[in-house]
């Protein structure tokens, strides 16, 4: 099973994109359950969701406390919270902008996600949406494939401007 935790902020896109994973995951015919963690918590304010892949059937619906891969949509959240926390050895960790140089013992992959969705005026109350670039670039790690991210994002939004942010994030990510 492959487990991820994408760490947010509130009205960024995190547990969309978390969904959206598990759709795509869905479309390239696994097995996927994304589950957000959040109490009353107002945008702005730092946002867990979980996401597991499989081949078979998940059994488990809960938060992850050792994931494969990290995700971080806003790495303000990094002052706060221990986005490393229980990643496993051997983890990646998949981080929006140029600050990679941070993540020290695992490898870490930036891209500047922002910029893709204010390129694109992906944007909501003033805040850039990350959640479906970040499906472009998660695709370019291997999680999902890029066609299964169209598939989901299609599902679910009918601006292909969110199409064209995943794309631009797939091809702009240097693994």
């Amino acid at each position: 099973m492959y487990e991820i935790r994408i760490h947010s902020r509130g009205g960024q896109g995190g547990v969309t994109a978390a969904r959206l994973l598990a759709i795509a995951a869905f479309r390239d015919g696994k097995h996927a359950t994304a589950c957000p963690f959040y109490g009353a918590e107002r945008r702005g304010a730092p946002v867990v969701s979980y996401v597991r892949i499989d081949d078979r059937p998940i059994r488990v619906y809960s938060q992850i406390r050792n994931p494969d891969l990290v995700v971080v949509l806003d790495p303000s959240v990094m002052e706060v919270v221990d986005v490393l926390h229980g990643l496993k050895p051997g983890g990646q960790v998949l981080i929006n902008g140029s600050d990679a140089e941070k993540i020290q013992g695992y490898p870490a992959h930036a891209i500047d996600l922002t910029g893709i969705a204010l390129r694109e005026n992906l944007v909501v109350a003033g805040s850039p949406i990350l959640n479906t670039p970040v499906l472009g670039a998660l695709a370019k790690m291997g999680i999902i494939s890029v066609d299964s991210a169209r598939t989901a994002i299609r599902e679910m939004f009918a601006d292909e401007r969110n199409v064209k942010a995943a794309e631009a994030a797939y091809t702009e990510l240097v693994i």
